[in-house]
């Protein structure tokens, strides 16, 4: 089980920064489609509210890594 912990976390480190280049591209695309302050002001806060989820995600992925959350302790 604690291999698959650290395997686990190696995939939540990983999914941390694709999910947030996602969003972002994501985005962007949309402001681009429709260029309305209403639009920019939504996907501001979208990407501003899961900056902290992300680094909370890689930040979790790396305990598991490193051992943290291992039986044996």
């Amino acid at each position: 089980m604690n291999i698959l912990k650290r395997l686990l976390g190696i995939i939540w480190i990983t999914l941390g920064p694709v999910v947030l280049y996602w969003l972002i591209r994501t985005g962007a695309g949309e402001i681009a489609k429709n260029p309305t302050a209403n639009t920019r002001v939504q996907w501001s806060v979208f990407i501003l509210i899961f900056i902290p989820i992300v680094v909370g995600l890689v930040l979790f992925g790396y305990y598991s890594l490193k051992g943290e959350y291992d039986n044996g302790k």
